[in-house]
C-alpha cells in the first residue's frame, strides 16, 4: 500500500495535478485581467477563518475526550471501557474530517516545515509496523514487540521511517490499537481486551504506553492548529485575513477542489473500489469509512455555504453567485447530491466494495462520479474568478 497524501498546491503543480500554481510572490495566483472579484471576498475569508477555528476547536475537544476515554480504559481495561474508547474515537473523527477541506494549500496543517498532517491522519497504515497481525502473531519487527523507547519524540521519528506506509502516529494508529486488524468480512476488527492486561497479553505494557502516547500526541498536534488559527497575535489566521482577495479565494477553493476530486474521489474511493480490497479503505479497522466520506463532503459544503455549527457569514457560494449565478446554482446542487450519495453508501464500506456486490459497487461509483462533477464545477468557478486551473492527469 502507498501512503497517499498531497500536502501543498506546489506539490500538486509538480505532480501534474495542479489546481492553482502560484504566480505571485505572496503565494497566490493573479486574478485574470478581465475579472473583477466581488467586494465580499474579504468577508468570505473572515467567515472561513472563523469556521476553521471553530472546527479545529471542536476537533481538539473531541480528541481530549478520546484521550480521557483511553486513560479510563488503561486504568481499568474492561470490554465496556474499550467499547467506550472506541465510541470516543468515532466521535473524534466527526469534526476532524470536516477540517480536511482546510488542507492542500500549505496552510498550518500541511506546511512543509511545521505542518502536523502526516502525524495526524496519514494512511494507509501497515499494521505490522506497529503490532502483531495474523501474518506475524508474535509481532516480530513491530515497534511494540521491539526495544525502541516509546515516547513522542521516538514515535515522530519512526513515522514513515523506511516507507510511507510505516505510519506510527495519528487517528489510524489509535484506531488500529483499539480495534486491531480487521479480518472479518462483515464487521470491524476485534482486538481482545487481554492485549492491554499486563501479565496476560504479550507486550501489554508497551502496547499500553504506545496507546497512551499517541493519544496525547494527537491532542498536541491539534492544539498546534487551534493556535495557528487564533484571530490575534502572530498567527497564520491574521496573515490570511490580511492577504489579497485573490490569494484568499485561491487557498480556500484549492482545499475544496482537491478534497473533492483528488483526495476523496481519486485516492480514497477509486482504488478501494477498483481493487475490491478492504485494506484500501480509509478507516479499515473500525469500518468507519462511510462516515469519513460523509464528513469530508460536509466540510466542503460548510465552506461553500459559509456556515458551521453556530458560525455563519458569506461563503464561497456568495462570491461565485456574484460572478455567475447559474454556475453557483449548479455547484450548490452538485454538493448537495454528493452529500446525499455519501449518506446512501451501504454499510460496512468493505462490503460495498466487495467483488460481486454489484449494488454496493454501483453506489460507490455513483459517489465517485458525483465528486468529479463537484470538482469540475468548482474548477469552472475557479476560472470564473480569474484563477488558472492547469490540466490534470486524473
Amino acid at each position: 500500500m502507498l501512503f497517499r497524501v498531497v500536502r501543498t498546491s506546489f506539490a500538486l503543480c509538480s505532480l501534474g495535478l495542479a489546481l492553482a500554481c502560484p504566480s505571485t510572490d505572496d503565494g497566490g495566483a493573479d486574478a485574470g485581467p478581465d475579472v473583477e472579484l466581488p467586494d465580499n471576498v474579504g468577508d468570505v475569508a473572515q467567515t472561513y477563518a472563523d469556521i476553521v477555528l471553530a472546527n479545529y476547536e471542536d476537533t481538539l475537544a473531541a480528541a481530549q475526550d478520546l484521550d480521557g476515554a483511553i486513560t479510563t480504559f488503561l486504568a481499568d481495561p474492561t470490554a465496556a471501557n474499550l467499547a467506550t474508547a472506541k465510541d470516543a474515537w468515532r466521535a473524534a473523527r466527526e469534526p476532524y474530517l470536516q477540517t480536511e477541506v482546510f488542507r492542500f494549500y500549505e496552510g498550518p496543517i500541511d506546511d512543509e516545515e511545521t505542518g502536523p498532517e502526516g502525524f495526524i491522519n496519514a494512511w494507509p497504515l501497515d499494521e505490522n509496523y506497529i503490532d502483531y497481525t495474523l501474518d506475524t502473531p508474535d509481532g516480530a519487527g513491530s515497534i511494540i514487540a521491539g526495544t525502541d523507547t516509546i515516547d513522542a519524540a521516538t514515535l515522530e521519528s519512526l513515522n514513515e521511517q523506511g516507507g510511507e506506509a510505516n505510519i506510527a502516529t495519528g487517528y489510524h494508529a489509535i484506531e488500529f490499537l483499539l480495534w486491531g486488524q480487521d479480518t472479518a468480512s462483515d464487521g470491524p476488527g476485534d482486538r481482545p481486551v487481554d492485549d492491554y492486561i499486563v501479565g496476560t497479553g504479550a507486550n501489554a505494557d508497551r502496547r499500553r504506553l504506545y496507546l497512551e502516547t499517541v493519544s496525547a500526541m494527537l491532542v498536541g498536534h491539534l492544539q498546534h492548529l487551534v493556535d495557528a488559527w487564533q484571530p490575534t497575535g502572530d498567527t497564520y489566521a491574521v496573515d490570511f485575513v490580511a492577504a489579497a482577495p485573490e490569494v484568499q479565494l485561491e487557498r480556500i477553493m484549492i482545499g475544496m477542489i482537491v478534497l473533492a476530486g483528488f483526495e476523496t474521489g481519486s485516492e480514497r474511493l477509486k482504488p478501494a473500489l477498483d481493487n475490491h480490497d478492504q485494506e484500501e479503505e480509509h478507516s479499515c479497522f473500525s469500518d468507519n469509512t462511510h462516515r469519513d466520506m460523509i464528513q469530508d463532503i460536509q466540510g466542503i459544503q460548510n465552506v461553500w455555504r459559509g456556515s458551521y455549527d453556530g458560525v455563519s457569514g458569506d461563503g464561497v457560494k456568495d462570491v461565485i453567485t456574484a460572478l455567475d449565478e447559474g454556475l453557483a446554482t449548479d455547484i450548490n446542487q452538485a454538493i448537495d447530491q454528493a452529500l446525499a450519495d455519501a449518506n446512501a453508501l451501504p454499510v460496512p464500506f468493505d462490503q460495498a466494495i466487495a467483488s460481486g456486490n454489484d449494488a454496493g459497487n454501483a453506489a460507490v461509483q455513483t459517489l465517485i462520479d458525483q465528486l468529479f462533477i463537484v470538482r469540475d464545477l468548482l474548477e469552472d468557478a475557479f476560472r470564473a474568478a480569474g484563477l488558472d486551473v492547469p490540466p490534470r492527469e486524473f
